[in-house]
């Protein structure tokens, strides 16, 4: 099934009303199922990034001059609603990138979650006051919004990934604009419209699709006041130097070449169904919670590697709208040939022995862009294959003898976003899990990323933290305002 996908009655979203006309120009998008334009999408020049930011701020103002319970309840009722179309949004999430629609239902239902979550906080957020020199006098430390907050979403995702950001800058009063990767700009079109239906002010929430120029726009634009991206360690560099411009804070939410540990005494049973969708299978290991670095002991490596091979092989390759389809293609023609590339090398410098998988797959799925879920085993620790964020279908599996020689190695990595930890010592869970560089440790679980808590890097994984009261904050500035209780050069202490 790879209908054509009928966009939400236009291209960009900007105050509120449809803008098809755009100095951007238009972008064939690319079903990566089939290889075929599946939706031609008006791209954001400066015209409309300057429009948008226009009109966020007058979202921002109306927003703000709403009660707080209707702000809260506005929230709630997006949060409803995308729930409510759940059925349209997974449809639009596989036009989209090629997730299965197996796992798309699973983006749907986070989006909600996220917003539902943070709806709770608008009501919620308090400041504090604090003792000053002059006693009597009131000392009062509130948290504000920025205003208007610019969001680069990824396209792997984009409809978790994006209410990740969306949802905690709303909830903190803030209007935002949202630049959804072209590659991946339908879901993300569609919940502007819904945000609409649910009461949000027009202007509040903007989705402009666009590439590098839209996105290096917005983050020179004079009236945003704080960027979020989520994305590579490459273009995170580069955003942050056109930040400093105007001294834009940002916070980022980069890649990672994610450690699983799979001690000996694991449940080995769950530690390959861990394995093989933290790593190759989910999302066709187009994730930057892959667990692509798979550390595994000595004692049970032959045979973890088998069953995990066998686990792999058994998984359905295939058409993205088929429910029984595990695995869909990776997202370009371009990415294939890079992740192809990777693992061609790798096989070549003798940097592991490939396992399973490893080549492009032909037949009826020629024409998308698909790779075999690729395992290779004994992996040389300081290869490419190794370091380098793959981003595809591809894990490399490594021995390690002891807790501390693979806690060193697990570390070795410019990267820190998350990592895995399969054991059934809670001592040891406890130990190893402080020790790890990592922004979140999930131990013998896979990376639901909850609302509840605070999701980011250590390292060049990025800064900052979504989810929790630090996702909050995160779009918040403080302001200290200090109240007189008596004139000036009095001795007022007493």
């Amino acid at each position: 099934m790879t209908e054509t996908t009928t966009l939400p009655s236009g291209a960009m979203l900007i105050g509120g009303e449809w803008v098809s006309d755009s100095s951007g120009g238009q972008y064939e998008h690319v079903y990566p199922g089939d290889g075929k334009v599946n939706a031609v999408i008006t791209m954001a020049g400066d015209a409309e990034v300057d429009r948008a930011v226009d009109a966020a701020w007058d979202g921002q103002r109306a927003w703000m001059a709403m009660a707080v319970d209707a702000r809260r309840d506005a929230l709630l009722a997006l949060s409803d609603a995308v729930l409510r179309y759940s059925d349209e949004l997974r449809y639009l999430s596989v036009q989209d990138f090629g997730v299965p629609i197996s796992l798309s239902a699973s983006h749907t239902e986070q989006a909600a979650r996220w917003l539902r979550y943070y709806a709770g906080w608008v009501d919620k957020g308090t400041g504090q006051t604090a003792p000053v020199s002059m006693s009597n006098d009131i000392n009062i430390i509130e948290r504000e919004p920025y205003g208007v907050v610019g969001t680069i979403i990824p396209w792997n995702g984009p409809l978790h990934g994006g209410t990740m950001a969306l949802a905690p800058a709303l909830a903190a009063g803030n209007a935002v604009v949202v630049k959804p990767s072209e590659l991946a700009p339908l879901a993300m079109l569609r919940l502007g419209e819904i945000c609409l239906e649910a009461g949000l002010p027009p202007g509040l929430v903007n989705i402009l699709p666009g590439g590098p120029d839209a996105g290096d726009a917005l983050v020179r634009h004079r009236g945003v006041r704080k960027i979020h991206f989520t994305g590579s360690g490459a273009i995170a560099r580069k955003i942050t130097v056109a930040a400093a411009q105007n001294l834009t804070p940002v916070c980022t939410e980069l890649g990672g070449k994610s450690a699983n540990i799979v001690f000996a005494d694991a449940d080995l049973d769950q530690a390959v169904w861990l394995t093989a969708f933290m790593g190759p299978l989910g999302q066709s290991g187009q994730s930057c919670a892959c667990g692509s670095r798979v550390f595994v002991q000595d004692e049970i490596y032959d045979e973890f590697s088998r069953r995990l091979v066998s686990y792999i092989e058994a998984a359905k390759v295939g058409d993205p709208f088929d429910p029984e389809t595990i695995v869909g293609p990776v997202v370009t023609e371009a990415a294939a040939n890079r992740i192809m590339g990777a693992i061609t090398t790798a096989v070549e410098q003798r940097a592991g022995t490939l396992l399973t998988g490893g080549e492009r797959l032909g037949g009826t799925l020629q024409d998308g862009f698909y790779i075999a879920p690729t395992v290779l085993g004994d992996v040389v620790r300081s290869a490419p294959i190794a370091i380098e964020e793959t981003f595809g279908p591809v894990i490399s599996l490594i021995r390690f003898s002891t807790e501390e020689e693979v806690v060193g190695l697990a570390n070795d990595s410019d990267f820190g976003l998350v990592a895995y930890l399969q054991t059934h010592d809670l001592e040891r869970a406890h130990r190893v899990a402080r020790q790890l560089e990592a922004g979140t440790v999930w131990v013998n679980t896979y990376s639901d990323i909850a609302p509840t808590g605070p999701y980011g890097g250590y390292k060049q994984s990025g800064t900052g933290r979504l989810g929790g009261i630090e996702g909050l904050h995160e779009f918040q500035q403080v302001k200290t305002i200090r109240l007189a209780m008596g004139p000036l050069g009095v001795d007022r202490s007493h």
